[in-house]
């Protein structure tokens, strides 16, 4: 018997994949409709969080954030079964994912964290990935289970709260990506870019293939061959800064960026590679 809390598009997609292959799944969400909408599937909705994980080998857990994870596993502490598993699935703090590894062990329960880089037609799919650290011995009891939920699971290690770091580490990317993204379009709208031209170009040239090489090359410690002098990379940041400037177009990360360069520039390294921005002193 299987349990899930947190019936959101993660949870859902979750819950309907686990019936699909067979499993009984006892479900609970703040919000009882969307708890209840997955009975049509098979699974058995219930009002309280104690009632929900009642007989459960395993509860799954799919909320906010560190809070409400606190909050929903206080709530269903006393339906627990002893020596029940509880796999979380929510992106949350680091030490939060520690110390409930540590407070729940020390009740008789086994908390393990499991983000995922899923979305909801990854999770009924069961493809997309999850991250798991801690405990080998009970990653491996787990890893049956939990490989058939995703399309791969990556395993780093004994460290509690590792997967924590790597999930946060992967949505500070995607943040970041997406700023930048948004900045180009403001940037293409203003100099007479369609988006047409714009996802045309994107197509064709695609600066995402080289993500690892260039990963690699800015947590190396040699940029004295450069393929872009970092004095070149800021030359072209302020044509396009004062082109959006005369457009009265506001950009918001790349402005950031410039003032990154501009202390490597102060610092001597202006004729070095201009990825040398991503070294950490």
């Amino acid at each position: 018997m299987k349990a899930f809390l947190g019936i959101g598009l993660l949870g859902a997609g979750f819950v309907r994949a686990m019936i699909n292959k067979g499993d009984q799944v006892q479900v609970w969400n703040r919000t009882a409709s969307k708890a209840q909408e997955l009975e049509q599937y098979g699974a058995e909705a219930f009002d309280s969080i104690a009632d929900a994980v009642k007989n459960a080998d395993i509860i799954h857990v799919a909320l906010k954030d560190d809070a409400t994870v606190e909050e929903a596993l206080a709530k269903g502490e006393a339906g627990l079964k002893q020596g029940a598993i509880i796999v979380d699935h929510t992106t949350t703090s680091i030490e939060g994912a520690r110390q409930r590894t540590k407070k729940w062990k020390s009740k008789g329960f086994f908390y393990q964290h499991a983000p995922v880089f899923m979305g909801p037609q990854n999770a009924l799919e069961s493809t997309g990935y999850m991250l798991i650290s801690g405990d080998q011995k009970l990653v491996k009891q787990l890893e049956p289970q939990l490989s058939a939920m995703t399309g791969k699971l990556l395993n780093f290690g004994e460290e509690v709260g590792k997967a924590a770091a790597i999930k946060l580490t992967g949505n500070l990317f995607l943040v970041g990506l997406n700023g930048a993204l948004a900045d180009t379009i403001a940037f293409s709208n203003a100099v007479g870019i369609s988006s047409n031209e714009l996802l045309q170009l994107f197509a064709e040239w695609n600066p995402g293939a080289s993500l690892p090489a260039r990963l690699k090359r800015m947590t190396g410690d040699d940029f004295t061959s450069p393929s872009w002098r970092l004095e070149m990379a800021r030359k072209d940041t302020g044509l396009f800064l004062k082109e959006a400037e005369n457009k009265g177009v506001r950009l918001n990360v790349i402005p950031g960026v410039a003032a990154l360069m501009d202390d490597w520039i102060k610092k001597g390294h202006g004729k070095e590679d201009w990825m040398i921005i991503g070294k950490v002193e």
